[in-house]
């Protein structure tokens, strides 16, 4: 059982966040002690409020950042740009190219919350994993929480355990967490313990102090269907519970990251079991994928699996792009893979009776009734699509597909302006 802590939240935000929300103030306030809610907001820097967790809309994030094959600073500015303006809630910074610190600050020049992942910065700057020490990682931490990182991914439950695990029970893809890669690798070619995990309290310290939510990362997650069955990733999940307990003791506020590539029949128990074994932690994940052969349309996929586990409690979904498994996103891949994930997350709000998400779609029901194409407009969750489609045929009282057949009209006409039931 996790106990209520006093956590470093400004009172003033956690009352923003309330209004954001259309939620009770103090309800909220008991969702945050209870560690059921967190609201990444570093001092350093200002950005919009965003609570995640229970209670709250399920939020969407959206990764840019440079590779070392593709470096363009200013097309990641213009993907975390057109995320936004897709209607992202999050940001995060994943650059393992150029001039790291400099492109962060571009992504953190954006009004919203924002996380990044400090081992890869870390690896870069040691010059491989087998040099990278631990002195180094924290330093690199310290670094992004200085500049105004609101949430940090770390592979603390990456352990010499886990590690075991994979020999003990090998999987078809090993590991495809980038960072779960680089803890296993620095692990076993220094033969000592993952930092992150033997001097977690220090950690949680520097957490603490710059007021950073932890992101504990999913290190294992499979990499594809048959790897979800594996010992590995349930070795972290044990892990991560611990890992939570200590956090949320120590007053840090933090969440969970989730698995990759599940079989549909198996999102809603690890959903579950996560959430159980984390103190109803809020869960952050990435799809999950539900197939593996869906290159080119793995936004599609995630978010088929991102509604299932919000249907099971997941809170926070992180876009996967068209371009997953193929490459580095361009802007249209970002633009389309928000979008994809952003319906995931209202199918997500409406099963959890989330505020406002039941009465939007109620009067998108009267609108189409009422034949009432511009309020059905503003109404969808992508507008320009919507008016796009069904202006080309021309501006019509009812759509092209049936026309002067149209079911709607024609019944309505029967009962004059009644509705149906009445």
């Amino acid at each position: 059982m996790v106990t209520s802590r006093d956590y470093s939240v400004d009172p003033n935000i956690i009352s923003q966040a309330a209004i954001a929300e259309g939620i009770d103030r103090d309800r909220l306030e008991r969702q945050i002690r209870a560690g059921k809610v967190v609201i990444p907001a570093n001092p350093a820097r200002s950005r919009s409020v965003c609570p995640i967790g229970e209670g709250c809309r399920v939020k969407v994030n959206v990764n840019v950042g440079t590779s070392q094959d593709l470096c363009d600073p200013v097309m990641e500015g213009e993907k975390a740009a057109a995320a936004l303006n897709a209607g992202a809630h999050c940001l995060m910074d994943l650059s393992t190219g150029g001039d790291l610190p400099a492109i962060r600050r571009i992504i953190l020049s954006f009004p919203v919350p924002v996380g990044t992942v400090p081992i890869y910065e870390a690896v870069r700057r040691a010059g491989n994993v087998a040099d990278l020490d631990a002195d180094l990682l924290f330093t690199v931490i310290r670094e992004h929480c200085k500049q105004g990182v609101d949430f940090l991914t770390l592979h603390c439950g990456v352990n010499r355990e886990v590690v075991q695990s994979l020999r003990d029970d090998p999987r078809t893809m090993g590991v495809v967490s980038r960072g779960g890669s680089f803890h296993t690798a620095m692990m076993v070619s220094r033969e000592e313990e993952n930092p992150l995990w033997s001097e977690y309290d220090y950690l949680l310290e520097i957490l603490a102090e710059y007021e950073v939510v932890a992101s504990l990362g999913d290190g294992m997650r499979p990499g594809c269907h048959e790897d979800a069955m594996r010992e590995a990733k349930t070795v972290e999940y044990l892990n991560l519970g611990r890992l939570s307990r200590r956090a949320h003791e120590a007053g840090v506020q933090r969440m969970i990251e989730g698995p990759g590539h599940m079989p549909l029949d198996q999102i809603g128990y690890n959903v579950r079991m996560i959430k159980e074994l984390t103190g109803q932690a809020p869960l952050y994940l990435l799809g999950p994928l539900v197939t593996d052969i869906a290159a080119g349309y793995d936004h599609v996929t995630g978010a088929i699996g991102g509604a299932v586990a919000c249907q099971h409690g997941a809170n926070f979904l992180c876009m996967v792009s068209p371009s997953e498994h193929l490459g580095l996103p361009r802007t249209s891949d970002i633009i389309e893979g928000t979008r994809a994930c952003l319906l995931a997350a209202h199918v997500g709000d409406l099963v959890q009776g989330n505020t406002g998400a039941y009465e939007r779609e109620r009067d998108m029901g009267k609108a189409r009734q009422d034949l009432d194409w511009e309020r059905q407009f503003s109404l969808s969750l992508f507008a320009d699509s919507a008016k796009k489609i069904h202006e080309r045929d021309g501006n019509r009282e009812t759509c092209s597909m049936c026309g002067d057949l149209c079911a709607v009209k024609m019944v309505r006409e029967i009962f004059g302006t009644r509705n149906v039931q009445d």
